[in-house]
C-alpha cells in the first residue's frame, strides 16, 4: 500500500494598498524627487548631498540641515500629519509644483509639475455593505514606475537648458481652492500663503512630459516646463 502526499504550494498575493500606505509612498517619492531636482539642476551645491540607496538605485539626499527640515515640514503638511492639512488623504491637493526662480531677476526658469489624482477606496453602503476593494498592485511594479521618473530627473541636464545664474526654489501646492506657496527659509517653519502660479512668460515656454506612477489610489503625472530664449 502506498500513500500519496499532496504538496502544498504557497502563492504570495499582493496586498491591497491602504489610503495611508499610498500617502506614505507618494510623500516618500516627493522627498526624493525634490532632492533630485535641487541637485541635478544645481539649485544647491553638489557637496550638500549624499548618496543613498532607494528604489533599487542610488539617489541623493541633502545634508543641509535647514533644507532637510524645510522639505520634511512641507511634506508632513502635504501628507496630513498636521491637523489642518489633510491634503493627500482627502484629495484636496491636485498639483504640487517645484518652481525654480532666478535669484536676482525673480524670473521663473522652470516648473516641475506633479499632478495628483486620488481614487478613494469604496466605502460600505446600505446597498453594498462589503464593496470590493481596489485591486492590489505589486510594490515592485510601483517602485519601477517611480524609478523611471527619478531617472528622467537625473538625466534632465541632457534636455534642459543650463541654468546660468543663481537660483532658489519655491513649492506651490494647488488645492481645490487656490494655489499656495512656500519659500524655503531655514529659520522659520513652512507656512502656506496664497500665491500666483509663478508661470513662465507666454511664448517662452517648452514642456517635456515625464512618466507617471500609480498606486491604485494615488496617480502622479509628471511634467517639466522651462523657459527658453532671452
Amino acid at each position: 500500500m502506498s500513500t500519496a502526499q499532496k504538496s502544498k504550494s504557497k502563492v504570495k498575493q499582493a496586498k491591497a494598498i491602504t489610503l495611508k500606505g499610498s500617502t506614505e509612498i507618494v510623500t516618500d517619492f516627493f522627498k526624493f524627487a525634490v532632492n533630485a531636482i535641487l541637485y541635478h539642476r544645481n539649485v544647491y551645491p553638489t557637496d550638500d548631498f549624499q548618496m543613498v540607496k532607494k528604489y533599487g538605485q542610488v539617489v541623493l539626499l541633502t545634508q543641509d540641515l535647514g533644507l532637510e527640515k524645510y522639505i520634511e515640514t512641507v511634506l508632513s503638511q502635504v501628507k496630513g500629519e498636521h491637523p489642518i492639512f489633510e491634503w493627500l488623504n482627502s484629495g484636496t491637493i491636485t498639483q504640487l509644483v517645484i518652481a525654480i526662480v532666478a535669484r536676482e531677476s525673480k524670473i521663473t526658469l522652470e516648473r516641475w509639475v506633479f499632478d495628483i489624482n486620488l481614487t478613494l477606496p469604496p466605502q460600505p453602503t446600505e446597498e453594498d455593505p462589503k464593496p470590493a476593494p481596489i485591486p492590489p498592485k505589486p510594490e515592485a511594479e510601483i517602485q519601477a514606475e517611480i524609478r523611471a521618473i527619478i531617472k528622467q530627473i537625473i538625466s534632465s541636464n541632457t534636455f534642459l537648458p543650463t541654468l546660468q545664474e543663481p537660483t532658489y526654489f519655491t513649492v506651490l501646492a494647488y488645492t481645490n481652492e487656490n494655489p499656495s506657496s512656500v519659500t524655503p527659509d531655514a529659520n522659520t517653519p513652512a507656512l502656506w500663503i496664497e500665491s500666483d502660479s509663478m508661470a513662465i512668460e507666454q511664448g517662452k515656454t517648452q514642456q517635456v512630459r515625464l512618466k507617471s506612477f500609480d498606486t491604485k489610489i494615488h496617480k502622479i503625472d509628471a511634467m517639466v516646463e522651462y523657459r527658453h530664449g532671452n
